[in-house]
């Protein structure tokens, strides 16, 4: 008799659960589980990433996060104490794109960038858990959430669909999806942008839930609306764009459109019911337009989380003064903004820390680099920093462990090897422990 493999798992109650409130499914359970296949697939990365990242946005004032362009960046974000990690784009077309190339960030960089750049981090933050595991030391919690930028979807709903999954595979544990249209993104010039109609976007955020489902994992979604700088839409498809429209149309079909904090206002109610989290993307730090904004989402949608990309412009200083720099996170998350992350901050620092040296080494030489040992000592000594041993930190110590026990299991019997306390607990309860395998 021929094997029939049955659906795995059962029917999800999303109404049930304090997790999914406020947030609109436009299919049923029955679908999930029919895509989802015969055997559910584990995704710990993701998983635990994803419950991690929505206690902290509910529980905590804010969570204020930096984009890292490396593993050992992440690495040293993870173990100074920042909660959770930004993977942007940018950064990823700039200087850490499959291709292998530089680009500007028009969607040129191959749509798998994003997703290996997390994979890369996760990689490196499960290796610093593994060195510091090994050697007894439990102060720092080196999974920290990862939030992941998908720019515009790289294509249709469908792509939206694959590169969602795609992230999940990588241990995202968030993930953001931009209304700019895909094909012709701006090189993040604030002008001049073409947005997506409204419910165009909305059918990407639906796939980007309905592969979360799938997938069998919580992963939050962030909606940003580029709506505020746009100056043309793709097509007139959708009623809910005639307002903004200008009347006018350029040689290529792009429509004339009306952006501003109007504009993007009502596209953020639009994507509430489909969304964690929204983005209003703006040229400039501005509280009393942050305002108006969460003013205006939440009183249809009382309670819906915002989030804040702090990386515009480069030069707070000439924009905002001291006082309000100090306390501009702290008023916006009084406005409900819990995630509030600089999209530039990896390679800001990698370049500027790179330049700083080498015109230190050339003016110098060996006084420059001694400068920067010195720095380092005094962050070793004062705030744990680890880099000042580079063979430890890279886990030379903790693979001597691994050949000493390989070596030593073979010249030892199993009652030879001494465990302790802790140990022979561990083993016991993991003996103990009922089989999950399906006959």
């Amino acid at each position: 008799m021929a094997h029939r493999n049955e659906p795995f798992g059962t029917l999800p109650d999303w109404s049930k659960e304090p997790r999914w409130t406020g947030v609109k499914r436009p299919y049923t359970a029955g679908d999930v589980l029919r895509l989802r296949g015969s055997l559910q697939i584990e995704y710990t990365l993701a998983r635990v990433g994803a419950e991690r990242l929505w206690s902290l946005l509910r529980n905590e004032p804010y969570v204020g996060a930096l984009s890292a362009l490396t593993g050992n960046q992440a690495i040293e974000q993870a173990r100074a104490g920042l909660k959770a990690i930004y993977a942007s784009g940018w950064q990823a077309a700039a200087d850490a794109d499959s291709g292998h190339d530089m680009y500007p960030d028009p969607n040129l960089y191959p749509s798998e960038s994003v997703p290996n750049l997390v994979r890369n981090i996760n990689k490196a933050l499960q290796r610093a858990d593994q060195i510091h595991h090994a050697e007894g030391h439990n102060d720092t919690r080196w999974f920290v959430p990862l939030v992941a930028d998908a720019e515009s979807g790289f294509g249709g709903s469908l792509n939206a669909f694959e590169l969602m999954k795609t992230m999940i595979e990588a241990g995202a544990a968030g993930v953001q999806f931009k209304d700019q249209l895909f094909s012709v993104k701006s090189c993040g010039q604030f002008q001049g942008e073409v947005v997506v109609p409204t419910q165009s976007f909305i059918q990407k955020l639906i796939a980007a839930r309905l592969a979360a489902d799938v997938m069998g994992v919580p992963t939050l979604i962030m909606a940003r609306t580029d709506a505020y700088c746009a100056s043309y839409l793709e097509n007139d498809s959708d009623p809910h764009d005639h307002e903004f429209m200008t009347g006018e149309r350029r040689n290529d079909g792009f429509f004339g459109f009306r952006g501003g904090l109007d504009a993007a206002i009502a596209r953020g109610l639009a994507y509430a019911p489909y969304a964690d989290l929204l983005l209003c993307e703006t040229p400039r730090p501005d509280l009393k337009e942050a305002r108006r904004f969460a003013e205006a989402i939440h009183a249809e949608y009382p309670g819906k989380m915002l989030a804040y990309n702090c990386s515009p412009p480069l030069n707070w200083a000439k924009q905002l003064d001291p006082a309000t720099i100090r306390n501009f996170q702290v008023a916006l998350s009084g406005m409900g903004y819990r995630f509030q992350f600089v999209a530039l901050a990896g390679f800001q620092s990698l370049n500027q820390g790179m330049f700083e040296l080498a015109r230190g080494y050339r003016e110098s030489g060996m006084a420059a680099l001694t400068r920067l040992q010195q720095a380092e000592l005094e962050l070793a000594q004062i705030s744990g920093y680890e880099a000042i041993k580079p063979q430890r930190f890279v886990g030379a110590g903790y693979f001597d462990d691994v050949a000493q026990t390989i070596a030593g299991a073979s010249n030892h019997s199993a009652n030879q090897v001494r465990l302790t306390d802790e140990e022979r607990r561990a083993l016991a309860q993991w003996a103990t422990m009922p089989s999950k395998t399906a006959n």
